[in-house]
């Protein structure tokens, strides 16, 4: 089963299978990881980084998605390259001689998900390949919030307007938040109502009001991960709540019963804007800060 997912930005682990180079590894961004595991493989000339034209074939192994932005995303690889010059890995220590690079990076990894500020994002940790797949070390588990998936994922567009699943027709949408119960601005896309995905829930509220609403108990934070539905009182996870605002479906796939324990101290949220292309080239700054909005929060 291939999982479709929309708005895609992921950062991936090679593993290379020649018999020259085997064992290396290579950390990288992507929005289509179809695409990108063939262009690594054909070569420079045709897409693929310079560090692994030549050396192929490459599997990719795993991936990590669900980031809001691709400056996260491209923040979040530079991260995982670089694991002793960011100022959030102080804590990681170095490869040893009898570490392979493949368990080097799973561990720097395992670390990093427990790090603020990605420890609050809406991430999904997804073995491509089940045979690679390793367990994460004890004590160093993701977050719960995290589910850990595996088969093949699709990066797809979605037609605006257009809905995948679940089937059922929402309620008519309030025209006020649930909240506030100021009025929603009709064509202003800043102000489209955050909507429950539960069956009859008929509850609608700002961006702002629900995450403030979500965040009570965590004042000093800025990106809610989970609370109670104010219409259905069911328990939500905030990133499945964004992913079915876009019309999203395919990617919900944690479903926790309980509340958990937060790791974060806080958060720095994005406030950059523009795109960003698939290439060796990363941000040299770690964070920025920035106002809530749907564009910050958008896994």
């Amino acid at each position: 089963m291939v999982v479709e997912v929309c708005s895609f930005f992921g950062v991936y682990l090679l593993y290379c299978t020649n018999p020259r180079y085997h064992g290396r590894v290579y950390v990288g961004f992507t929005v289509n990881p179809e695409r990108r595991i063939g262009q690594h493989n054909a070569g420079k000339r045709r897409g693929g980084a310079w560090k692994t034209s030549g050396r192929g074939p490459w599997d990719m192994v795993l991936i990590v998605h669900g980031f809001p932005s691709d400056v996260a995303a491209l923040r979040f690889e530079w991260a995982w390259q670089h694991p002793h010059a960011s100022r959030r890995l102080t804590h990681v220590t170095r490869r040893t001689s009898k570490e392979r690079q493949f368990d080097f990076h799973l561990r720097v990894l395992a670390h990093m998900l427990r790090t603020a500020p990605w420890c609050r994002l809406p991430l999904t940790i997804r073995w491509l390949k089940q045979e690679y797949h390793r367990d994460f070390p004890p004590g160093l588990e993701p977050p719960l919030h995290m589910p850990v998936a595996f088969g093949q994922v699709r990066a797809v567009r979605r037609t605006p307007g257009a809905r995948t699943e679940p089937s059922q027709e929402l309620p008519a949408t309030p025209k006020r938040c649930s909240i506030c119960l100021k009025r929603f601005q009709d064509g202003e896309e800043e102000d489209t109502p955050l909507r429950c995905f539960h069956a009859g829930c008929s509850m609608a509220a700002h961006v702002v009001c629900l995450a403030q609403t979500f965040l009570q108990n965590e004042p000093d934070q800025f990106l809610p991960i989970e609370g109670q539905c104010p219409g259905c009182k069911n328990l939500v996870l905030w990133g499945d709540l964004i992913r079915h605002h876009k019309g999203c479906y395919g990617d919900l796939e944690a479903d926790p019963t309980s509340s958990q324990e937060h790791w974060a101290d806080e958060l720095h949220c994005e406030g950059l804007s523009g795109t960003v292309s698939e290439s060796n080239s990363s941000p040299s700054v770690e964070e920025d800060h920035g106002n809530l909005s749907v564009e910050i929060v958008l896994p």
